[in-house]
């Protein structure tokens, strides 16, 4: 996108205010996975253990400092997944003995709208050293639940909010509906 997709301004709020706002609706704690110099201002900030290993380096980052057995990873590009669905992926998490629980959606896994055990952490370390960045690769080394679409449509949510924005396009729509929402008197 040519810019920090994190500080992208939609309606009142950046990206990354927007998903700390939705993630502290469900859970107690909520940290930043980013560097702190960027991100402090926002909240608490950890910085990866392995930087530059994308993603997944945040994600190890994140377990290796929770004090919680389950802990949800929210992506910044995803402004559509609210607390209602946050909160019901949770539940599937609780309820179930995986390690991993990953909605599966719009084509593919959406590993950075999900939930980790804490164990989680050695497996995703020893892939950092190995130079294996890709999260989806966890999920055949740790016990994963993975949630399809027709679940996530059964419990009542449109596969759409996982529609993200990597593009200025893409962040140009999100604008342009949000303003409409709000020009409605919809919005909050």
């Amino acid at each position: 996108m040519g810019s920090d997709k994190a500080l992208l301004v939609v309606g009142n709020q950046t990206l990354l205010e927007r998903a700390l706002h939705t993630a502290a609706a469900v859970a107690n704690t909520v940290f930043i996975a980013g560097p702190r110099d960027r991100y402090a201002q926002y909240g608490d900030v950890v910085e990866d253990v392995f930087p530059d290993c994308g993603p997944l380096g945040g994600i190890h980052a994140a377990l290796c400092i929770t004090k919680t057995e389950l802990n949800l990873m929210l992506a910044v590009d995803t402004p559509s997944v609210g607390p209602d669905f946050l909160a019901w992926l949770l539940e599937q998490a609780r309820a179930s003995s995986e390690l991993i629980v990953v909605p599966e959606a719009l084509g593919g896994l959406q590993p950075l709208a999900a939930v980790y055990h804490r164990s989680v952490r050695d497996v995703a370390e020893q892939a950092l050293r190995r130079g294996d960045y890709k999260i989806g690769h966890l999920f055949s080394l740790a016990p994963t639940r993975y949630i399809s679409e027709a679940e996530i449509r059964a419990a009542g949510f449109s596969p759409m909010l996982f529609r993200n924005v990597n593009t200025f396009e893409e962040y140009e729509d999100l604008v342009q509906k949000e303003d409409a929402l709000r020009v409605r008197g919809n919005a909050e």
